[in-house]
């Protein structure tokens, strides 16, 4: 019996997702192959006896997981070549019934909201006047840098306030240490799989980049020793707690290690904190073992609420002026009210609670992970915004991904995150921040139930 088309009989409900399904089976088999040339709505609505819409929709399905593509004037056709995701979050409307695990966010809830609204009613009333009208930046965030300094203690590091600059999130902190840190032409390494934002910033600014092999605990010594034989390392990129694809947390005698090597070849190191002190029992900070060669980041957008997009980038002593430059010409300064809101969260200990109702909240989404996905080998940490799961032989990363979605689940192919070559490891990202509980564990079933079963066995049930 051939798979494409489907007999009606065999479609479940909803038809357009079932349909869908059967035609990713289809190209799973080879049935149908890249550059096939498909049925118009109509014919395959008449063939079906479904609604041209119906038809539509599951056509548009697959369009935006680029399974298939449509042509002015000639038709509708299977994509050529693998089909990969090409960012880790995936586009979703409104409309769209599929729970989010593709996107890297915290846990929020009512009390977010509750506790945003009571710190604006506030600032209606107190607002300092240089929040408002400063164009210095220096001037209208010295309050913020003071505070800074309370919350750099919670992950860890003791650094006065001049040596903070803050950003207007992570990824501004991102580009203007880069920038700082390294010329065009230099080489950065960083893990195999690794931040998805980092290649196309390196192109941008003219970095060369390159993916080092990884182990449990991150990038391995000796990968990093040789690239710096190898060639003029500039930069190590690395991201040890936890927030790196592979959910990879990196001990104490491996940050000193990769330490004496970077000050051994002259290296500069970009140590990415995002998810500040959501984890327990956290190593000190490469930043305070190296201090003078270190810029750290962190901010709240991964920890507290997406919303408040603050990071506190912290510059090695001998580089403030020059980084402050860059910020100068790239963003000129943090946005003074969301930088306010982030000081009276400080001090008034409203970002204390709201990180340790993050921490339990994640710290139960991951232990629903933990059982969801028994006998999987995931890997996680106990407060992690997601969790990496491997794929058995034959699975594809990307053909799963396409098919949870089909399913309803959007997760993020590893292929995504990619530095350079094809990726020794085959898997998927599993963010934990969707809207409930209970949509995190319909999710996980799903996901779990997939991954449980080969790609030829039938998968089209929901």
């Amino acid at each position: 019996m051939t798979i494409w088309p489907p007999e009606r009989s065999s479609l479940t409900r909803p038809a357009y997702r079932s349909l869908a399904q059967a035609l990713m089976k289809a190209i799973e088999a080879g049935e149908v192959r890249p550059g096939d040339r498909l049925p118009t709505h109509r014919e395959l609505a008449w063939q079906l006896g479904l609604s041209v819409q119906t038809i539509g929709r599951a056509y548009e399905e697959l369009t935006r997981l680029d399974v298939i593509a449509g042509e002015v004037g000639r038709g509708t056709f299977v994509r050529a070549g693998p089909v990969e995701t090409r960012t880790p979050w995936q586009r979703l409307v409104d409309s769209d019934h599929v729970i989010d695990c593709s996107m890297l966010k915290p846990v929020g809830a009512e009390i977010h909201a509750e506790r945003l609204r009571m710190t604006l009613a506030e600032m209606s009333q107190d607002l300092p006047p240089d929040v408002m009208f400063s164009f210095r930046p220096r001037a209208s965030l010295k309050r913020h840098r003071e505070a800074s300094v309370r919350w750099l203690e919670r992950c860890g590091l003791s650094v006065p306030p001049d040596r903070v600059l803050p950003t207007n999130g992570n990824t501004a902190a991102m580009t203007v240490a880069l920038m700082t840190a390294a010329a065009p032409g230099d080489l950065v390494v960083t893990e195999e799989l690794g931040h998805h934002t980092l290649p196309p910033l390196a192109r941008y600014l003219g970095l060369r980049l390159a993916g080092l092999p990884v182990d449990r605990e991150g990038v391995l010594p000796e990968a990093f020793e040789h690239a710096c034989v190898s060639g003029a390392v500039k930069v190590l990129y690395i991201v040890p707690n936890g927030l790196n694809p592979l959910a990879l947390s990196m001990g104490a005698e491996r940050r000193a290690a990769l330490v004496e090597l970077a000050r051994r070849h002259d290296v500069m190191i970009l140590e990415n904190d995002a998810g500040g002190p959501l984890q327990p029992a956290r190593p000190r900070p490469i930043a305070m073992l190296a201090p003078e060669r270190t810029f750290y980041f962190t901010g709240f957008s991964k920890c507290l609420l997406p919303g408040l997009r603050l990071a506190y980038l912290v510059v090695p002593e001998t580089l403030v002026s020059a980084a402050s430059a860059r910020h100068l010409v790239t963003n000129w300064m943090a946005t003074g009210m969301v930088a306010e809101i982030a000081t009276r969260w400080i001090l008034s200990g409203t970002a204390t609670e709201l990180l340790d109702w993050q921490k339990a909240a994640l710290a139960r989404r991951n232990r629903m992970a933990a059982q969801a996905l028994r006998g999987l080998d995931p890997v996680a940490t106990p407060n992690g915004l997601h969790v990496w799961l491997p794929l058995p032989e034959p699975w594809e990363a990307g053909a799963f991904v396409n098919l949870a979605r089909l399913h309803g689940v959007a997760v993020a192919a590893g292929s995504s995150f990619a530095i350079g070559e094809p990726p020794r490891h085959r898997g998927v990202r599993i963010c934990l921040g969707a809207a409930s509980d209970d949509a995190v564990a319909q999710g996980l079933e799903i996901l779990a139930r997939l991954a449980r079963n080969r790609p030829e066995q039938d998968l089209l049930a929901v």
